[in-house]
């Protein structure tokens, strides 16, 4: 089971990234949490906190032996949650894109973030 753990639900995603999430079998989103900006340390580790015991309530749930959670968003927060999950022995990914950017004057910007691929969080 994949845990998509993000501000994109799933079925927001294009084509070659649900193709290549089936690797990893059923995609269960997890919305990502509105991190406050004004929050300290230790605000984020609560956070990190109760996310950690939701993706073990998903994992539980789900018929599928192995669990990987996709996860990406505000750093902090992401930093936190994802030592965290390592420690557990769950493994995280994050998707990779090519960014494409038109600039359209007036100092406006079309951005376009094309897939490439999902990259596994390296372990130190």
């Amino acid at each position: 089971m994949l845990i998509n753990l993000s501000n994109h639900p799933f079925d927001q995603w294009d084509a070659p990234q649900k193709q290549a999430a089936q690797a990893f079998g059923e995609c269960v989103d997890l919305p990502f949490p509105a991190v406050d900006p004004a929050g300290d340390e230790q605000y984020v580790l609560q956070l990190a906190e109760q996310y950690r015991s939701r993706v073990h309530q998903l994992a539980a749930q789900s018929k599928s032996e192995a669990v990987t959670v996709h996860l990406m968003g505000e750093m902090t927060f992401t930093y936190a949650l994802l030592q965290m999950l390592q420690v557990d022995g769950i493994p995280c990914i994050a998707s990779t894109s090519e960014r494409m950017s038109v600039d359209l004057g007036n100092s406006q910007k079309e951005t376009r973030f094309i897939f490439v691929r999902f990259r596994n969080y390296c372990k130190v």
